[in-house]
């Protein structure tokens, strides 16, 4: 009689329909300029520069061909003009552009500025990085004919250092084979190695790239990759970009690398 009277509430339990619709209003979108734009030794100034839409909205291409943009430095101030396009180099694509050509120096500061027809402003800063080199690349092969890679650099002791890492095959056009970003905490003032599993082999060309990067694009580039590991995931936390951009969301900043090309070769 008592295990009856126990199984009696998990019957009632079991015969409820626990479905229940819920209705979420979702506040308006704002839509805001989304802002990427880097700076690159001898390389024309390039911006991108979009608008924000609902996750829901319909997609649709949004340019805002009414932003003006501006890059201040050394008292210049340089108009990157409206023409979409595409620069095969770096694979990216871009909204406004100008033939003048970026020579920085590290140290100097750059500001970006980008005002549209609605009032709205985007501003941004990049302090110019050095470049540091790579000091040395090597590979090693094990039993199984597989290569790993070895690239060394020395860190600077004087500051806190950010860096990206990158290798790639044969072409910059493909999705790179690894790309990391990483700080010196760690590491700082020490010669530093970047290693990789057994992932190549006897004749691959690698293509390896070391960023010297501010933290204000460390951050950016994790919250990128957070946001999108989180999108669609029901059990990741929602994860925000961290922009370095005043009035809008995106990026603007310097690009200092050093690039080699090897050929992995016993």
């Amino acid at each position: 009689m008592k295990r009856l009277l126990y199984l009696l509430p998990l019957f009632f339990i079991v015969g409820c329909n626990m479905e229940k619709e819920i209705e979420i209003v979702l506040p308006a979108h704002e839509p805001q300029l989304v802002v990427e734009c880097y700076i690159e030794d001898g390389f024309p100034f390039e911006a991108t520069v979009l608008e924000s839409s609902s996750y829901f909205d319909y997609p649709a291409p949004p340019v805002v061909p009414s932003a003006q943009v501006y890059i201040m430095y050394r008292d210049q101030r340089v108009k990157l003009n409206y023409s979409p396009g595409y620069n095969s180099r770096t694979n990216r694509y871009f909204t406004h552009i100008t033939t003048v050509r970026a020579q920085p120096i590290p140290g100097e500061t750059y500001s970006l500025e980008v005002t549209d027809d609605k009032g709205r402003k985007v501003t941004g800063f990049t302090t110019i990085l050095p470049k540091v080199p790579i000091t040395n690349v090597e590979w090693r092969f094990n039993e199984k004919d597989k290569a790993l890679l070895l690239t060394t650099f020395q860190d600077d002791p004087a500051m806190p250092n950010y860096y990206r890492y990158m290798t790639h095959g044969d072409t910059l056009k493909e999705g790179s084979l690894r790309d990391f970003t990483t700080s010196d905490e760690l590491t700082n003032g020490k010669e530093t190695t970047y290693g990789s599993g057994y992932d190549y082999e006897e004749g691959d060309t690698l293509i390896i790239s070391l960023f010297h990067i501010e933290k204000q694009y460390y951050d950016f580039l994790r919250s990128v990759r957070d946001a999108q590991n989180a999108n669609g995931n029901p059990f990741a936390q929602p994860a925000r970009v961290k922009s370095s951009l005043q009035g809008g969301i995106g990026i603007f900043t310097n690009l200092a690398f050093d690039r080699d090309t090897v050929i992995i070769k016993k």
